[in-house]
């Protein structure tokens, strides 16, 4: 399984790019720079997209990839708890701000929303996916996604503190985990339901005593303008708990 992170950030520039990663050139998890990141070729071959939630920084690129498709004579399926799905049909494919492409065109729509549901095993193009709820502002659900060969990984969406019921339902081999914010900036990361480097060391501290190891871990939605910061501070984390931490970047390539 080849995991491709396309954006890494929850601040768009000329450097950065929203949250979402790409697996196996086939399923996209969030959407934040899903059409920006891909030639109109790798977009051609996308089948599935996988959300954790409804801010705008996860689903941006569903109006751009639902438009590039229509050309393609493609359907690309969208996985999300049902109130997501609900408040993008509401507010993004509602006819106004743009067409509701699962009944465009016609004859072959250019999307297909399936609703999934928390704790329940899906099977999205092969792969075995699991939503698991963690801790955010709107419902928000992260997911273990497991290869045909048995590899996985858990991506955490946006998240904040507080993931004890969440660890006691995953195995994964690898962790991406939001940390948007500098130690500096707790209080302001606690309130708005993100992870400091600080925070982050909590939680694996209680994964490896729920699960009893700690896989390798990837920081993932970053602030760009904190980025050394948060760097420096989840450096000293991975020394404490002798873990093996990499921030993510656009382009960044992993393989399990």
């Amino acid at each position: 399984m080849e995991i491709r992170v396309l954006g890494a950030h929850n601040v768009e520039s000329a450097t950065s790019k929203l949250t979402s990663l790409l697996i196996d050139g086939v399923l996209v998890v969030d959407a934040g720079a899903l059409t920006s990141s891909l030639s109109l070729s790798e977009q051609e071959r996308v089948t599935s997209i996988l959300l954790t939630h409804c801010h705008y920084d996860h689903v941006r690129d569903i109006a751009a990839i639902a438009l590039n498709t229509t050309y393609f004579e493609g359907n690309i399926r969208v996985y999300a708890q049902a109130s997501t799905l609900a408040a993008i049909s509401d507010h993004l494919l509602n006819d106004v701000i743009y067409p509701d492409f699962t009944k465009v065109p016609a004859a072959n729509p250019s999307l297909t929303f399936s609703p999934l549901e928390p704790h329940k095993v899906e099977d999205v193009d092969g792969y075995k996916v699991l939503a698991v709820p963690v801790k955010h502002g709107a419902a928000t659900v992260g997911y273990q996604i497991t290869s045909g060969e048995g590899k996985s990984f858990f991506y955490s969406g946006d998240t904040g503190p507080g993931l004890s019921s969440c660890w006691e339902h995953l195995s994964p081999h690898l962790l991406f985990i939001d940390v948007t914010l500098p130690n500096r900036l707790e209080e302001h990361a606690v309130s708005s339901n993100h992870l400091t480097p600080y925070l982050l060391g909590e939680e694996l501290a209680l994964f490896k005593k729920v699960k009893g190891y700690l896989p390798p871990v990837v920081p993932i939605h970053l602030s760009p303008q904190f980025e050394d910061e948060i760097k420096e501070e989840v450096g000293r984390v991975a020394l404490e708990l002798g873990a093996s931490i990499t921030v993510a970047h656009e382009g960044m390539r992993l393989s399990l």
